[in-house]
């Protein structure tokens, strides 16, 4: 329910001078390394755009740029047509959506909450059933692309939810990435993230394998990486983080310990449908590791530190 000081943030929202905009009122819930490109990219399709960060500082650079700050999640959706949330991780989500000051509390019947962070795929669903009770749709649109494809607007958005929701979103999602897959109902969007997360977790540590051999043997890495890349070998993964791996030095694209989370929930899927998945539990433990060690901020490809470090590779 909309306290009295909710209804006098909300009207001084809806009393904020927008320029003439014949686009959508979106509220945008999570202003990270992915959040703040993406709202940036809404603006530009000249969206209205009402954002809320628990930081209140990582709000500053969509604020510049035309959006409006909330005080709480649930202000922020009570002007919205379209809700957006990307935070970290399952709890995040139930707090800002289901929590005493969250999306739920303020979004009008007919919103459509659109959740482009990546968690359960049961969170997501039970998630869905509370605010169908509300009348408030729903779908789970986990992206990959890293903030390279946030700050461009070229993201792979894995898309679950009723065909319908799916459509109604499809403008607003295009003004952040290229694919928009509907992959299936609520809850399927976040499977496909885990076969993501799987496969990128596997990618990555054969190139650091990979690069681990090259170095040992003292090749030339940069011709090494030219020959292999243009092979059957070739991938996102080799052509934009061998770099890293070679000149052992990680600066951040997306976290590792974000990236162990997300093996964390592609792992206990798998558990669920009784499915051994052998090489995400190693590089997951990796990882584990890596973050014990006070790299979790690094960019994922560090799992080449550890494969460097079994090397003695200096």
């Amino acid at each position: 329910m909309l306290t009295v000081s909710d209804t006098i943030a909300i009207d001084k929202i809806r009393t904020t001078k927008y320029k003439q905009r014949d686009t959508m009122n979106i509220a945008f819930i999570g202003l990270g390394t992915m959040g703040t490109p993406m709202v940036l990219n809404l603006l530009k399709a000249n969206h209205a755009v009402t954002v809320y960060n628990r930081t209140k500082s990582k709000a500053e650079a969509a604020i510049a740029a035309g959006a409006v700050d909330a005080d709480t999640p649930k202000v922020a959706a009570a002007n919205a047509e379209m809700v957006i949330t990307c935070v970290s991780d399952s709890p995040d989500v139930e707090a800002v959506v289901l929590g005493p000051d969250g999306i739920i509390g303020g979004a009008r019947p007919g919103t459509l909450l659109i959740d482009m962070s990546t968690i359960s795929p049961s969170v997501t669903r039970d998630i869905a059933q509370k605010l169908a009770e509300k009348e408030i749709g729903m779908i789970d649109a986990p992206v990959s692309g890293g903030s390279e494809g946030a700050e461009k607007g070229t993201l792979s958005i894995m898309v679950g939810g009723e065909a319908a929701a799916v459509e109604k979103a499809r403008p607003i999602l295009s003004a952040m990435g290229t694919t928009i897959t509907h992959v299936g109902p609520v809850g399927a969007g976040q499977i496909t993230k885990a076969i993501n997360q799987i496969i990128v977790a596997g990618t990555y540590w054969s190139v650091a394998e990979g690069m681990a051999l090259g170095l040992k043997a003292g090749l030339d890495m940069e011709k090494v990486v030219q020959a292999v890349g243009s092979g059957a070998a070739a991938s996102w993964g080799l052509t934009n983080r061998s770099g890293n791996m070679i000149e052992n030095d990680y600066p951040l694209g997306f976290r590792v310990r974000l990236h162990q989370k997300d093996l964390a929930i592609a792992l206990a899927t798998a558990r669920e449908l009784n499915l051994p998945l052998p090489m995400a539990a190693y590089v997951e433990q990796i990882e584990n590791g890596l973050i014990a060690q006070g790299y979790g901020d690094e960019d994922i490809s560090a799992i080449a530190r550890s494969v460097r470090a079994m090397g003695a590779i200096e």
